[in-house]
C-alpha cells in the first residue's frame, strides 16, 4: 500500500481538524490550513469537497468560516479513511479481501507471492483497522506537547507564544522510534485502545 499525494493530504487535513477540535477551535479556514500543511489551496479545496461528500467534514461559510470535522474521532478508523481515499489496502489485487482482482498467476491457490502479500495485507489491516482518527490525534498532540510545540491552530491567547517556536525544517530519515505505536507505549503515555505492554526505557 502506498498513499497518493491526495490521500496523504486528506489524512493530514483530517488530523489537523481533529487537533483543532480538541483545542476548542474546531473551524479552521481553508487558506490557513493550506498554509500550515503546505498543501496547494486548490488541491485542498478539492480534497475537502470529497470529504464533505462522504460526511467526514463540513464547510462553514462566512468571514469566520472554513472547515470542521463532522465524523466521530473515536469511531472513525484509519483503515476506513484509507479505503475511501485510496481503495484496497492490499499491495496487489489478488491479496485484497474487500476489492479482489484476479492476477495472471496460473495457480493462485499455491502462489507464494500471493500468500506473502496476504500476510502483508493482514499486518497493515491489523493496525489501520485497530486505531481511530482520535488515537492518531491524541498521539500527535502528546508528541507536540512533549517536544515543547503547541499544536496549531491555537486559541488566540497563545498565538504569539507559538509564533516564537519554530518547527524543525531539516528533513530526517524515518526513525523507528518516531512511529505511532511507539508513541502509544512510551513516555508519551498509552491510549485505552492501545497495546498493554511495558517498554524498556
Amino acid at each position: 500500500m502506498r498513499l497518493t499525494k491526495r490521500g496523504e493530504y486528506a489524512l493530514r487535513t483530517l488530523i489537523r481538524l481533529g487537533v483543532a477540535q480538541r483545542l476548542g477551535t474546531p473551524i479552521v479556514s481553508v487558506s490557513r490550513m493550506a498554509e500550515m500543511e503546505h498543501i496547494p489551496a486548490k488541491f485542498l479545496e478539492n480534497i475537502l469537497a470529497d470529504l464533505k461528500g462522504e460526511g467526514y467534514v463540513e464547510g462553514i461559510r462566512g468571514k469566520a468560516g472554513g472547515a470542521r470535522l463532522l465524523c466521530d474521532l473515536e469511531k472513525t478508523k484509519m483503515g476506513e479513511l484509507i479505503r475511501f481515499l485510496e481503495g484496497k489496502l492490499a499491495p496487489i489485487g489478488c491479496a485484497s479481501e474487500t476489492d479482489y482482482e484476479p492476477c495472471t498467476c496460473p495457480d493462485a491457490d499455491h502462489c507464494g507471492l500471493r500468500m506473502l502479500m496476504i500476510d502483508v495485507r493482514n499486518a497493515i489491516t491489523n493496525i489501520l483497522d485497530r486505531y481511530s482518527l482520535g488515537d492518531v490525534v491524541t498521539v500527535t498532540m502528546r508528541k507536540m506537547e512533549r517536544d515543547g510545540l503547541m499544536p496549531i491552530p491555537l486559541p488566540a491567547a497563545r498565538t504569539r507564544e507559538a509564533a516564537r517556536r519554530k518547527l524543525p525544517t531539516k528533513p530526517r530519515n524515518a526513525d523507528p522510534e518516531d512511529g505511532f505505536l511507539v508513541g502509544l507505549v512510551t513516555g508519551l503515555g498509552s491510549l485505552k485502545s492501545g497495546p498493554k505492554r511495558k517498554v524498556k526505557p
